[in-house]
């Protein structure tokens, strides 16, 4: 059978049927559910965490998210977690998952009385303003089940105003590094802006928590899954898709 794959919805994410076509083409079983209706998780093995802007990303990108996703459904997604059932987020669900504790997972970010001690954020891009452009993403030597054997940089959109990854310090960055949780990096004229569309420490633009079960990246692969969504496949262009990355976490998810 089909694993079953939801969606999460909430007020402002845009990004629902583009996940949803996806995962699809992986093989999957998605179902868009919003998170105001949801009773369970219990009957999927996979969450993908639209991007978009949830809750008009009041009070910041993705934090009222991670909020309805811990009290609404708290220890629901704990188990789901504990489980090894993959999670992904991108890009405001990225940003849903950092401010909920979920990535890095290194221990420290954890609810304290609803507020959250947080070990790395995304937040505004080093240009001032909102990104919208192609990018590649390097696969990293990381525990991530959905980059493991990929090989060729994936080729994708980013479009958010909020995207520059920053630890609380160097030591952080330093943890994140040695325990191999960059999934996936910008690449090309060293970084820099603008294959770098936001200035984002050591280029990453996606991480994985130490399970390897759970992805949060910037970057929408969604939008590249088939040739010719590639901006130059008129001219015979067709390498980085994004496919490779939902089929691996579809694959993943059928096994647990």
């Amino acid at each position: 059978m089909k694993p079953k794959v939801l969606i999460l919805h909430a007020p402002g994410t845009n990004r629902d049927h583009e996940a949803e076509w996806a995962v699809e083409l992986a093989g999957g079983d998605p179902r868009i559910a919003h998170i105001n209706t949801l009773l369970s998780l219990r009957d999927f093995q996979m969450l993908i965490l639209p991007g978009g802007f949830s809750y008009g990303d009041d009070l910041g990108a993705g934090r009222l998210m991670a909020t309805a996703m811990r009290y609404r459904l708290g220890d629901e997604l704990s188990r789901f977690s504990e489980a090894g059932k993959p999670i992904l987020g991108i890009c405001n669900g990225f940003q849903a998952l950092v401010k909920s504790g979920l990535l890095p997972g290194l221990g420290a970010g954890q609810w304290v009385r609803g507020d959250l001690a947080a070990e790395v954020t995304l937040t505004g891009n080093e240009s001032g303003r909102f990104e919208c452009r192609w990018v590649d993403l390097e696969p990293q030597q990381s525990s991530s089940v959905f980059t493991n054997g990929l090989t060729e940089a994936i080729y994708c959109p980013v479009a958010h105003g909020e995207g520059r990854f920053v630890a609380t310090d160097e030591a952080t960055l330093a943890r994140i590094e040695a325990a191999d949780l960059v999934a996936l990096r910008y690449v090309g004229f060293d970084g820099q802006y603008p294959q770098n569309p936001n200035g984002s420490a050591n280029n990453i633009a996606g991480i994985t928590d130490p399970s390897g079960t759970i992805l949060g990246l910037m970057p929408h692969p969604e939008d590249h899954i088939i040739p010719e969504q590639h901006p130059r496949s008129h001219r015979g262009e067709r390498a980085g898709s994004g496919l490779p990355l939902f089929e691996n976490g579809v694959r993943y998810a059928a096994q647990v």
